[in-house]
């Protein structure tokens, strides 16, 4: 028979209000009694009811984390650092793959909310179609703009995708093609294009652009980049928007007999630790991902405890350029 609060008491010698007490954090328990309680729970293999808890804490330290999907390498090393992170906090993460669909983000929200988590860390595209603070929810976005009252978090991308095309033309490309996610999602990351476009203007330089629909297939993607290779045989530079689509130029240069760096050079974006792993010499930006997920875990903790400044409304956080090989 599973046992009970008052069968941990029992064998620990004391009330039930004091085993109570210990476990909610309540009031002054002797460390003494803690530690018989401790060890009466252990005997008895007793764990807390943790829904129980909820309702008297009025917390469930659940936080519910919606991306678009863990197979990108950046969405899976930021939900490891966001689980490691809010492990610390004794909070536990209710994972949810959309993969950009509406209907599965709403299926995941009203999940979210029927679990009664604390807060909800977004991390993708639908501005405006999940209503969270009608629950009077605390949510963060992760470099998506989802309404006008919920805080965003993100990289330089401005900076970052400045970086990336001065990179291409310090090497004497004069033909740079950007890849990118499409034009009319309202991100942050859409910066990285304007910067792509404002530099090559300032220099005098064509530029092209290729959009990428998302979630990014890698099927979808070699269209795409073929086609650029098609389109444009004068192509000398490519900044692609993440460094899977560079892993992708690089298999279908590869293919085409196209010696990078050395007839092309290519810089990424996201320089996360499995891509970095793979392909050393990926010259790429570098985000601050185990930093993105530490800000908006400060942020939504704070928004929970009702902290939170109405005019932090965005934080960004510094890009660095990976010196690699191929540009």
């Amino acid at each position: 028979m599973k046992a009970k609060l008052e069968d941990v008491a029992r064998l620990a010698g004391v009330s039930p209000t004091t085993v109570s007490r210990m476990m909610n954090n309540r009031g002054y328990v002797s460390e003494a009694t803690k530690t018989k309680v401790r060890s009466a729970m252990e005997e008895l293999n007793y764990f807390p009811n943790d829904i129980a808890r909820s309702l008297f804490n009025k917390r469930t330290h659940l936080i519910g984390l919606i991306l678009p999907t863990t197979a990108n390498p950046f969405f899976g090393e930021l939900t490891f650092h966001i689980e490691n992170l809010c492990a610390a906090h004794g909070l536990k993460v209710l994972l949810c793959n959309s993969l950009n669909r509406i209907d599965k983000e709403e299926q995941y929200a009203e999940m979210l909310m029927r679990n009664q988590v604390d807060g909800i860390i977004v991390g993708t595209h639908n501005r405006g179609i999940l209503n969270y603070k009608r629950a009077n929810l605390a949510v963060v976005a992760i470099d998506r703009y989802l309404s006008d009252t919920i805080p965003v978090v993100s990289s330089d991308n401005y900076e970052g995708g400045r970086l990336a095309t001065q990179r291409l033309i310090d090497r004497g490309c004069q033909h740079i093609v950007h890849f990118n996610g499409p034009a009319e999602l309202e991100t942050p990351a859409q910066l990285r294009r304007k910067a792509f476009e404002d530099v090559m203007q300032q220099h005098g330089l064509p530029h092209y652009t290729y959009e990428i629909e998302l979630p990014l297939d890698r099927d979808d993607q070699l269209t795409f980049i073929r086609r650029a290779f098609d389109e444009h045989p004068e192509m000398d530079g490519i900044f692609a928007s993440n460094d899977m689509i560079a892993a992708s130029v690089l298999y279908e240069a590869g293919v085409r007999g196209i010696r990078i760096p050395h007839d092309l050079k290519l810089v990424g974006y996201d320089g996360t630790n499995v891509i970095s792993s793979a392909i050393p010499q990926l010259t790429t930006i570098r985000q601050p991902i185990e930093e993105i997920a530490r800000t908006a875990i400060d942020v939504l903790l704070r928004e929970i405890d009702g902290e939170f400044d109405e005019a932090e409304r965005q934080t960004i956080l510094p890009v660095q350029l990976y010196d690699g090989s191929t540009a």
